[in-house]
């Protein structure tokens, strides 16, 4: 059955994650400069991320820092982080492909996170118009968050699609795909040199049915070649 509706992923699928990391620390520092007068927030944050470091970077940067701290100011620059407006973009190949798909084709949106922080982003890339639905996890329940199979379902129901007519594209090969396959859809795993998950290993059941680079490569695949206004330049 041929392919009726595309499904994406958000984060280091359409655009560099990192990007919304750095601007984070932006806004933070920024709100720290304002509110108690300190500087240097960003660089510490920075460096500390760029070592691979993923928990605890705010009270970490503080210590270091010598700022005395308790959870609830923790808890305050972690809202400022989450709700924070993002310098991001899309990324070029993902823009070429959502701007290149058959009318007729439905796309669809499938993001994990926070709500706040997802709506943000999703906000600052400014492409609404793109989508016939998009469904943050967070409104079903944190429960409900991928691999959990509601938000596929949801997505099939809204674009009055059978799981056999749709495709999903991600980034992270823990829980993008094991679901997807189960339900019949066609996976895309976008394995990008920048990706924060690039070096995930998981077993087969968890792998994508293809695995690409660059979103230009979805224009190579047989089964997918229909759903292009173009072929890829």
């Amino acid at each position: 059955m041929p392919i009726k509706a595309v499904v994406f992923d958000m984060d280091d699928t359409l655009f560099k994650e990192a990007d919304y990391v750095l601007s984070g620390f932006l806004a933070v520092d920024k709100w720290l400069k304002e509110t108690i007068g300190l500087s240097g927030f960003y660089q510490h944050a920075v460096e500390l991320f760029s070592k691979g470091e993923r928990k605890y970077i705010f009270n970490q940067v503080l210590e270091s820092l010598k700022v005395r701290c308790n959870k609830n100011f923790i808890c305050q620059l972690i809202d400022v982080y989450r709700n924070h407006t993002p310098i991001i973009s899309l990324f070029e190949d993902a823009k070429y492909v959502l701007n290149n798909l058959q009318d007729s084709i439905k796309i669809g949106l499938i993001t994990d996170g926070y709500l706040s922080s997802q709506k943000q982003k999703f906000d600052a890339l400014g492409i609404h118009e793109k989508f016939d639905t998009v469904i943050f996890t967070d409104e079903l329940g944190r429960e409900h968050w991928k691999p959990n199979p509601l938000p596929y379902e949801q997505a099939c129901l809204k674009l009055e699609c059978l799981h056999s007519e749709c495709i999903y594209i991600g980034d992270n090969v823990n829980k993008d795909f094991v679901t997807a396959k189960k339900l019949g859809w066609l996976t895309v795993h976008i394995n990008r040199n920048e990706g924060i998950y690039k070096k995930a290993k998981v077993s087969y059941e968890y792998e994508a049915d293809y695995q690409i680079n660059n979103m230009k490569e979805l224009f190579n695949i047989e089964k997918l070649k229909h759903l292009f206004k173009l072929q890829v330049v």
